[in-house]
């Protein structure tokens, strides 16, 4: 459930509804998710929120798929149920076949793994991967 209310088209502000329908142009769908719906509490955040989300998962140097598999992998390391649902569907309608989501899935399991190795352990960062000035 919830812990604000899913704002509806009837109950939207002029404000809300204006980013509800690029949403709806963008995506090329009449459907607006929970999330938007959620934000629109707050139209600031919802307009703020929708133009980066635009920006980030727009055109550049990686490709739409490669992005939402990063989204979704994130997601996964935050325990973010709905967005791991929504950026997986995303990836699915971008072309992410069957064996690219179990391989994808064995990546995140295996860097997860790792992670939780190296950090317990506190391996010192070895100079090659340092960033150099």
């Amino acid at each position: 459930m919830a812990t604000v209310p899913l704002v509806s088209d009837e109950e939207a502000s002029a404000e809300v509804l204006a980013v509800f329908d690029d949403i709806r142009q963008v995506r090329g769908t009449e459907y607006v998710n929970n999330f938007w719906r959620a934000l629109a509490n707050d139209p600031a955040l919802l307009r703020a929120t929708w133009e980066r989300l635009k920006q980030v998962m727009g055109p550049g140097a990686l490709d739409p798929l490669t992005k939402e598999m990063i989204y979704v992998a994130v997601s996964t390391a935050n325990s973010c149920e709905y967005c791991v649902h929504s950026h997986t569907t995303a990836a699915k309608a971008k072309g992410m076949s069957p064996e690219q989501h179990g391989e994808l899935l064995a990546v995140i399991g295996m860097a997860m793994q790792t992670n939780g190795i190296a950090t317990g352990l506190q391996v010192p960062v070895d100079d090659v991967f340092k960033a150099s000035p």
